[in-house]
């Protein structure tokens, strides 16, 4: 998509809001001043839009009921919330399995569990496309395990867990499983109620609504306790006055990832995409799993190009695109999915283009122009020399 004078191919840092979106929450900045909390009509209608949201999202993850979603503030604080809520409901135990490729969110709270709580963390490694060592999994599980928490689509690659296989184990050995669902949301079909998840974290600006504002999934019948608190919002699982506007384009976002039906064509573009620049640049190597990988994602390694300078003149081009999670970006430490990848080598010189369904073949067209020279300009050794 083209915003302004810039083909956008950063879709997994956040999306376009669809402008359909943003209208459904002009109409709620606008038309419903009440407290979502407030007994009078005012609060009532606000309640309401609150509700509808709430079923809408619960359909795009096929929820059996719609209490089962919380609403929060982002994909962070849900992926958050989740981990601190099933180690306190598993106070005997004092394990956590994870992956060594999880978002920042994660792996951050992860690592000040694991300093102040004593909580030990079992990171299970991938392999060079980024798929799961599933011995590895079955074995890092055990009596002292209260949580697995693994995502169901890698935020810089695009390889998928195959998370309806691994939650029985986890099950089995007594732990809860939370998904961080952030980059798969309205981009594959997911189904928290045939997985089996306990929990699943989801953000609104990852399929094109608001920023600010996600969903924690919450099975029912799971034990619980809130992050946030104070009053009663969300059947008391997140206090705070609910953020109307933001949760009404959330709503309206999940409905419209619900309806459309251009995954193929993403992927059909992507794959054009990652085709054409192979020709223009026969080095390329695509990283991922070929076989389970979000349709949208094209993560790719020029060797011997600087990404961080690619990106610059591919900025200053009118294209945006990432060299990773944007969460991580600005710091100098290389990629630690690369990393974890056994791809160290390559983090210097990846670039992750991220497609949505507003992606044209203009924008391809005007990238495919571009990335040559692009990659040239930013060719190490040329530098050096």
């Amino acid at each position: 998509m083209a915003i302004g004078s810039v083909a956008y191919f950063d879709a997994n840092a956040s999306t376009p809001v669809d402008p359909r979106v943003a209208e459904a929450m002009v109409a709620a900045l606008t038309e419903l001043p009440g407290n979502p909390s407030s007994g009078h009509m005012a609060g009532r209608a606000a309640r309401r839009a609150i509700e509808v949201a709430r079923l809408e999202v619960a359909a795009l993850l096929d929820a059996k009921l719609p209490n089962e979603i919380v609403f929060t503030s982002g994909g962070s604080e849900s992926n958050v919330t989740a981990i601190r809520a099933a180690l306190a409901a598993c106070p005997d135990r004092r394990e956590v399995v994870t992956s060594t490729v999880e978002h920042a969110a994660v792996n951050a709270t992860l690592d000040r569990l694991a300093m102040t709580d004593g909580i030990t963390i079992r990171r299970v490694p991938v392999d060079g496309n980024g798929c799961l060592d599933l011995d590895a999994y079955r074995a890092a599980l055990g009596a002292d395990t209260a949580l697995v928490t693994l995502m169901t689509a890698n935020n810089e690659t695009g390889t998928l867990f195959p998370i309806a296989d691994l939650v029985p184990a986890a099950h089995a050995a007594g732990a809860l499983f939370h998904t961080d669902a952030v980059q798969a949301a309205g981009r594959l079909h997911l189904s928290v109620a045939s997985t089996g998840v306990d929990m699943a974290s989801i953000s609104a600006h990852k399929l094109h609504g608001p920023k600010g504002v996600g969903a924690l999934y919450i099975r029912c019948g799971t034990t619980f306790s809130s992050l946030i608190t104070g009053g009663g919002q969300e059947r008391n699982r997140r206090a705070g006055t609910e953020n109307v506007p933001g949760i009404v384009g959330f709503g309206v976002a999940a409905r419209l990832a619900l309806m459309d039906a251009k995954t193929d064509d993403t992927a059909q573009l992507r794959n054009r995409l990652e085709a054409e620049i192979a020709t223009v640049l026969p080095n390329t190597i695509v990283l991922g799993d070929r076989a389970a990988r979000l349709a949208n994602t094209a993560c790719l390694a020029f060797p011997g190009s600087d990404a961080e300078m690619m990106l610059h003149r591919l900025d200053r081009a009118g294209i945006a695109a990432s060299s990773g999670s944007a969460c991580a970006s600005g710091g100098s430490a290389p990629s630690h999915v690369l990393l974890a990848m056994g791809l160290g080598h390559l983090a210097g010189s990846t670039v992750r283009f991220s497609l949505s369904r507003f992606n044209t073949d203009a924008d391809v067209d005007h990238l495919i122009e571009v990335l040559p020279v692009v990659a040239r300009e930013s060719r190490i050794l040329e530098i050096v020399a």
